[in-house]
């Protein structure tokens, strides 16, 4: 079984089973799910074992030795429950792979490798081990129930050497290979006709001591473990709260106690009631370690009291052994423990802390900083400024025009304007320091509550695209701005607004000179007629002027306005497709497993979908 827990800094399984690595041939999303749609027809892409359907492709023979066709009461099962929640942990390693590491992912994948070994080998066989410490009575127990002395038992520890298999039908010979047992330690039962019909499809393993002085006996256990579909845990009165067997077995086997048997034996040598006393105290242990009890009908594991050297409750658990070999569907029970394990070891790198994604708020302030950095305000201030120059020289009296240009020609040279000065550099460090922070900003926003791998990838995504952003805003501003020395549009009205200042010139001119014909005796004298004409002219330029400033107030707020907002239009255009973009992307692909993960904690089971709480996201 799965070592559904660690130790100290050991590979989750690291105490069941040797510590290996996935082999890597797990591919991403797109070709898992190919594979999933072509499984039906032979086995996948890219090798032996790891990158093959659960079910290895297309259906396995059952029974016997894999070779006969009989089908099996445990294949409906696997079929509506166990198969879909294979095919979505496939599909979640594959979408994974680019974001977590193969040690991570190499539990899950060994899940999908034995699961689908285990498929293509017999369904009408039970392997159910004897696991226990070292003089717990388990090789007694096994020559009890195969009713001959099959496994060597004694006073000498460790006894038991090299696991011991019992078959009770033939066509085992494919589930032993797969557990390394060789031919001349395979037994039969004793000749019973009887205690055959009953026990028929087990296949029974004496496993080494597992606290044995003896590494290699403590590494058989652990590997064989991890590939039987049920065990039997041997303890007695002397050993059964031993830490070793709580800790490092049956604690971190909780989640498989509907495939596990716990046998307190050697009870014969407890006097009066001590016997229930101490099965009180073995059931009140199980339950701190979370292991479930089958009680009261209730799925869990099955626990017993015995005495293998007298036969007292043997056949109690030759009867429990009969009912649950007859059913046949231990293999299924046993893998959906597995992946149960996977996920709970995976449900931190899947379960967020809220709803990930990034809100409208957030998308804004981003769009506001990088309009911020590339002065779209200020750009359109420049050109509401500069729509109003224009009209105020295009409508304005000539004298403050002319006026206006002897001041600028007189003015110190340090105080005169330059056109289209270049960036002070420190201005340009400025922008780009905002640039940066806001890109930091909405990646933090996005990554938030998100698990540390997704997270990461968020953060990176939102790093690579704001790679060359200030320049590219740079270009934007250029591109998108309003070009220099470029005069903006006029409106319908002006050409009039031109011609009646300029009338009113003409008219000033032309009360000048009469009065000045006047003055020298060219006209006769009347002094009505011309100062009118000047004074109309000089009250009426500064008039048209001034109307003309009022009017194009409008025109001058609305072409900044929209100066302004291409700016800011482009600006975001190109965060969004450099940071944005890439964001949102990584955030789905997270959606996307998302999904797959509740897809393998809760297909097929009995309350329907499991979903993650609102807490996890």
């Amino acid at each position: 079984m799965d070592d559904d827990g660690g130790r100290g800094g050991e590979h989750a399984r690291g105490s069941l089973r040797p510590d290996r690595e996935s082999d890597g041939t797990w591919d991403d999303g797109l070709i898992a799910r190919r594979v999933a749609e072509a499984g039906e027809a032979g086995e996948a892409k890219g090798g032996a074992g790891s990158d093959q359907l659960a079910d290895g492709g297309a259906e396995p023979p059952r029974g016997g030795d894999a070779s006969t066709g009989s089908s099996a009461p445990g294949g409906t099962r696997y079929d509506t429950e166990l198969r879909p929640r294979l095919d979505s942990l496939r599909e979640l390693i594959g979408l994974s792979r680019t974001r977590l590491d193969r040690r991570t992912l190499a539990e899950a994948g060994r899940v999908l490798d034995e699961a689908a070994a285990r498929r293509r080998l017999s369904d009408e066989h039970t392997v159910v081990a004897i696991a226990g410490a070292t003089g717990s009575g388990k090789s007694s127990l096994f020559n009890a129930l195969a009713g001959t002395a099959i496994s060597e038992a004694g006073v000498r520890r460790p006894t038991t050497a090299a696991p011991v298999a019992c078959s009770w039908t033939d066509g085992a010979a494919g589930l032993l290979d797969r557990l390394g047992i060789p031919m001349r330690l395979r037994r039969r039962p004793a000749q019973s006709p009887d205690g055959e019909a009953q026990l028929r499809g087990l296949v029974l393993i004496d496993l080494p001591d597992h606290d044995s002085a003896v590494a290699a006996h403590r590494e058989q256990v652990d590997r064989i473990l991890a590939l039987v579909d049920a065990v039997i845990w041997v303890v007695d009165p002397e050993k059964y709260a031993d830490a070793v067997l709580h800790e490092r077995y049956l604690r971190p086997l909780a989640g498989h106690a509907e495939v596990t048997f716990v046998v307190l034996n050697q009870v014969d040598r407890l006097p009066g009631d001590a016997a229930d006393q101490v099965l009180d105290d073995l059931r009140r242990l199980l339950d701190e370690d979370g292991v479930a009890l089958g009680e009261y009908g209730e799925p869990g594991a099955t626990v017993l009291a015995l005495s293998a050297l007298t036969g007292e409750g043997v056949g109690e658990l030759r009867d429990a052994l009969d009912q649950f070999v007859a059913e046949r569907g231990a293999p299924v029970r046993r893998i959906s423990a597995d992946v149960d394990a996977a996920a709970a070891r995976l449900r931190p790198l899947y379960a967020a802390e809220r709803r990930p994604g990034l809100t409208e708020s957030a998308r804004q302030e981003f769009t506001d900083q990088l309009a911020e950095a590339v002065g779209a305000a200020a750009a359109g201030e420049a050109a509401e400024r500069v729509w109003t120059r224009n009209a105020n020289k295009a409508c304005g009296t000539p004298w403050l025009r002319l006026w206006r240009w002897y001041q600028a020609r007189n003015a110190p040279v340090a105080l005169r304007p330059r056109p289209g000065p270049p960036a002070p550099v420190d201005e340009e460090a400025a922008a780009r320091q905002r640039v940066e922070q806001a890109v930091r900003t909405v990646a933090d926003k996005a990554a938030h509550g998100l698990p540390a791998p997704w997270a990461q990838a968020v953060r990176e995504a939102a790093a690579r695209g704001a790679q060359g952003l200030p320049e590219a805003l740079d270009e934007v501003a250029v591109t998108a701005g309003v070009p220099v020395g470029q005069r903006p549009p006029r409106p319908g009205w002006w050409p009039l607004a031109v011609l009646v200042q300029a009338s009113m010139t003409l008219v000033q001119i032309i009360g000048g000179l009469w009065l000045l014909a006047q003055v020298i005796g060219v006209c006769p004298p009347n002094l009505g007629v011309p100062v009118l004409l000047m004074s109309v002219g000089i009250v009426g330029g500064p008039c048209v002027e001034r109307a003309c400033g009022v009017a194009v107030r409008g025109p001058a707020r609305r072409y900044g306005a929209e100066a302004e907002r291409r700016l800011r239009e482009a600006a975001a255009a190109c965060g969004r497709a450099r940071v944005l973009d890439p964001v949102a992307a990584e955030l789905l692909r997270y959606q996307e497993v998302r999904e797959k993960y509740v897809e393998v904690i809760g297909v097929g089971r009995s309350g329907g979908v499991t979903k993650l709480s609102t807490t996890s996201g």
